[in-house]
């Protein structure tokens, strides 16, 4: 990518952008679907209730709130 000098705002944004943005973009929404098939999201069903902090912290150690 080269270096380009301006003598004003206007002549800068009158210059072209370089590159294709679609494909980019394109790459992009790829790159996203690849990372939502590696590490998909998983919500536990339900709602947990705990009596205190300590019991819920103990609770996520354990993994009793992930759905395999």
């Amino acid at each position: 990518m080269p270096v380009r000098k301006f003598r004003s705002a206007e002549e800068m944004n009158a210059t072209p952008v370089a590159g294709a943005p679609a494909s980019n973009f394109a790459r992009f929404l790829r790159h996203c679907a690849r990372f939502r098939l590696i590490s998909p999201k998983i919500y536990p069903r339900g709602v947990f209730k705990f009596r205190d902090l300590q019991e819920a912290q103990a609770a996520r150690a354990r993994g009793d709130n992930v759905v395999p």
